[in-house]
């Protein structure tokens, strides 16, 4: 083949160019609510005090330590999106990757094993304090991949299960993590979860006076006037990895392998993806970022407890991303925002201002899954694909094919066609 027939066209490549020139405003145009968002949410916690005032609404806005444990669920909604949205497998046991990276968190961030003293870039503490004390930040690491290794031991000998059978066993975990925490106390004689009462106090993140005396970084978080905004920003930062991360997977090579088992396992098979490679890959892409929700959730709460990590956690968080919309990752994000904010605070508020306004006493709060529930069957006979749909699924519903704008299709038989014969052929005169 010639030189000259390798290269571009010349007319292509000026096509390709312009096409890029036109898009990218329109890229542009798309992002900036994006940003205008992300502004907003970065700089709440600066006139979140203003928001209170406002008349009949102020109390709906989310407050400080509500908007971090959001924070937090949404993050592990990002993450579940992975499993369910992406790969389409159905896992009930989400809150043991939780339980998991909150452990980590007390192992190496507590005086829970007291018999040791050893401090590694430990913020807020004296030298002598017993147990093990290693900087949050290196913790969080060290429970995500933790936790990423639980999830590829849960997903070996289960991965190989389909629909039902998949989602029972997944089940099973999520309910045998949480018994081994209660009863982790006395394994053998030793304490390894302090059972019942849980691991408390668990270090707080921090840079340290070093950096706190030259960058004027904060040296730890909860010794600060501003702790509540640190972890506040922390946890924007983290959620905002998340995903991106979340992002970029789902636009590689991975990330079109877990679509297509989604859609149709046997054909993808069939096309040559190894099915529990690729599964396996999700249920430790999941639990990578749910053991960092989970040990950032722990420190700011000072403490890992076993009444943390129910079932009920596992359903509240698939809950999350079937309203938000599977697949969809800002779904995710919205739908974690929604269900969280009335959990945490949202229902308790709405039952205040009832009992005001009907003077008596309404407990809402009694009726959190009912309203959850229904909040999941409107939202799937009004828009079955979530609040934010994924831009495949979009792409679907456009279709013009599956919307029957080609006609109706009947299932009338065709005479079918033969060859001509020559003899029928008109002849030339």
């Amino acid at each position: 083949m010639a030189v000259q027939d390798r290269l571009p066209d010349s007319d292509a490549l000026r096509r390709r160019l312009d096409a890029g020139r036109r898009a990218a405003p329109e890229r542009l145009r798309a992002g900036l609510p994006v940003l205008l968002a992300l502004a907003l949410v970065a700089l709440y916690p600066l006139y979140v005090d203003d928001l209170g005032d406002i008349a009949y609404i102020g109390d709906y806005f989310p407050i400080m330590s509500t908007a971090i444990v959001m924070l937090i669920f949404m993050m592990m909604s990002v993450s579940l999106n992975i499993v369910v949205g992406y790969a389409g497998l159905l896992d009930l046991g989400y809150v043991a990757f939780y339980a998991a990276g909150a452990y980590m968190a007390a192992w190496l961030a507590s005086r829970q094993f007291n018999q040791v003293t050893f401090h590694f870039g430990s913020v807020g503490l004296d030298e002598s304090v017993p147990g093990i004390h290693v900087s949050i930040w290196l913790v969080l690491i060290a429970a995500a991949i933790f936790t990423a290794v639980v999830g590829v031991l849960i997903g070996l000998p289960t991965l190989r299960l389909r629909g039902d059978y998949l989602a029972i066993v997944t089940l099973g975990f999520g309910e045998i993590i949480p018994e081994i925490v209660r009863n982790g106390d006395s394994l053998r004689g030793f304490d390894l979860t302090h059972g019942a009462f849980g691991v408390s106090p668990i270090d707080s993140p921090g840079f340290g006076e070093g950096l706190q005396s030259t960058l004027g970084l904060p040296g730890s978080f909860q010794q600060s006037f501003d702790r509540e905004r640190l972890f506040f920003w922390s946890a924007l930062a983290l959620l905002l990895i998340a995903a991106f991360v979340s992002v970029r997977l789902r636009d590689s090579r991975l990330g079109r392998a877990w679509v297509a088992i989604r859609e149709d396992e046997t054909a993808a098979a069939a096309m040559g993806i190894p099915l529990m490679r690729t599964k396996t890959w999700a249920y430790a892409c999941g639990a990578f970022f749910g053991g960092i929700a989970g040990a950032f959730f722990a420190s700011f709460r000072g403490g890992a407890f076993p009444s943390d990590f129910v079932f009920q956690i596992s359903v509240f968080i698939l809950c999350m991303v079937i309203l938000g919309g599977m697949g969809s990752v800002w779904g995710a994000v919205v739908g974690g925002a929604v269900l969280s904010w009335l959990n945490f605070q949202g229902l308790s508020n709405i039952g205040g201002s009832l009992s005001n306004a009907l003077d008596r006493n309404v407990d809402i709060g009694r009726y959190a899954f009912s309203i959850y529930g229904a909040i999941l069957v409107i939202v799937m006979l009004f828009r079955p694909t979530g609040l934010i749909t994924e831009r495949r699924h979009k792409a679907e519903l456009a279709d013009p094919i599956l919307e029957g704008e080609q006609g109706p299709v009947t299932d009338a038989p065709t005479e079918p066609t033969r060859p001509s014969d020559p003899a029928d052929r008109p002849r030339a005169e």
